[in-house]
């Protein structure tokens, strides 16, 4: 076996101009409507997981004074955090399906020109 000759064809393949196809172009329309729905979907998740973890730990009087004022503002913080953990899946599929509607027109334009060339 060459490895000469698959080195350079390796290097031939990662430096030659790539061609785009349209099989990549509607992958990266499809990325790109979900992409703000899953941002938020993260960053309200975690946030909101961080927000109830702070009212566990108040609660539990592992931080704050130990005091009842303290464990029930932990309790109300608390539920605050699993409200906004289960409302967290609703706003992504809302996000998600603004995200498909402002790019439908192109991805099934593009989906239509691919499934026509078959």
């Amino acid at each position: 076996m060459n490895t000469d000759k698959i080195y350079a064809e390796a290097l031939v393949n990662e430096y030659a101009p790539k061609e785009t196809s349209k099989v990549l172009a509607l992958k990266k329309l499809d990325r790109k409507a979900k992409l703000p729905a899953n941002v938020f979907a993260y960053t309200f998740g975690i946030v909101t997981a961080l927000i109830a973890g702070v009212g566990m730990c108040l609660s539990m009087n592992v931080i704050g004074g130990g005091t009842i004022v303290f464990m029930a503002l932990g309790v109300i913080i608390g539920i605050l955090g699993l409200v906004g953990m289960g409302i967290n899946y609703v706003i992504y599929k809302k996000l998600v399906e603004n995200g498909k509607q402002k790019y439908a027109f192109e991805i099934l334009e593009l989906a239509k020109q691919i499934s026509d060339n078959l």
